[in-house]
């Protein structure tokens, strides 16, 4: 697959005529939970030639691909993408964590890592992964069986809200750190189903752990109380360092 990631890659390039600055995974495969049939979600940020930003319109700033039995793969351009990490995406902060870097140019990552800290927006981030966990509490969660996969998207949507609510810092992609904040009587049970999570297929059903559902509930009712009260981050905050990043980046990029 890493063969197959960077051909269909380099293919992008030349097709679209752009430049591919930084590819990674961004599904379960990156968080530290795939099953043995996971696909790889692999999200992609590249830019254009100078010329195709001096335009009076805005072009597509999206390729986006049909999904097959492996590959799930999805870009955003460069401009698109750092205008969401300006305002705090949480996709994007996962994204630029992620352990699982299939190829990066004009060190993309290092550019951007010194202007997370201070672009990351915890009441943006709580909603996000507060969303994220009500989705899986009310809709996934409530009968007698349900299925695997969705019980840990669930649980690491809890503890990433969780981090949040406790540390003024940028939670971690990697579930490994998270679990950290799971309550000690739930360790055993994450290790039981993480055991079962590496050898079940993305259909595997068990029957509703009790404990853990609760724990998720109690921390979904306590992560929307705390979000209002935390403070809405200004707007801008990093602008003009991303305005340089992108710049320096379009002078670069094509330079033969």
């Amino acid at each position: 697959m890493q063969t197959r990631i960077s051909t269909a890659l380099r293919q992008l390039e030349a097709t679209h005529g752009i430049r591919i600055l930084y590819a990674c995974e961004s599904g379960s495969r990156a968080w530290g939970f795939p099953s043995p049939d996971s696909d790889f979600d692999v999200r992609f940020i590249y830019c254009h030639p100078p010329a195709w930003y001096l335009t009076l319109d805005e072009g597509r700033d999206t390729l986006n691909f049909p999904i097959d039995d492996e590959l799930d793969l999805a870009g955003w351009e460069l401009r698109k993408a750092l205008r969401l990490l300006r305002a705090s995406n949480a996709a994007l902060f996962e994204w630029l964590q992620s352990p699982v870097v299939y190829h990066e140019a004009l060190d993309f990552r290092a550019r951007l890592a010194s202007l997370l800290p201070a672009a990351f927006n915890r009441k943006a981030g709580l909603h996000h992964y507060l969303g994220q966990l009500r989705h899986g509490v009310e809709d996934d969660l409530n009968s007698e069986e349900i299925r695997l996969k969705r019980l840990f998207y669930a649980v690491r949507s809890a503890l990433a809200a969780r981090w949040i609510r406790q540390r003024p810092a940028l939670p971690p992609m990697e579930f490994a750190p998270l679990r950290e904040l799971l309550p000690n009587a739930l360790q055993a049970d994450a290790d039981e189903l993480l055991a079962r999570k590496a050898t079940a297929d993305e259909k595997t059903r068990i029957p509703n752990p009790v404990a853990l559902v609760s724990f998720l509930q109690a921390e979904l009712a306590t992560g929307q109380a705390a979000r209002e009260t935390l403070p809405v981050l200004r707007p801008g905050t990093v602008a003009s360092e991303l305005d340089a990043v992108f710049q320096a980046l379009l002078s670069e990029a094509f330079v033969k």
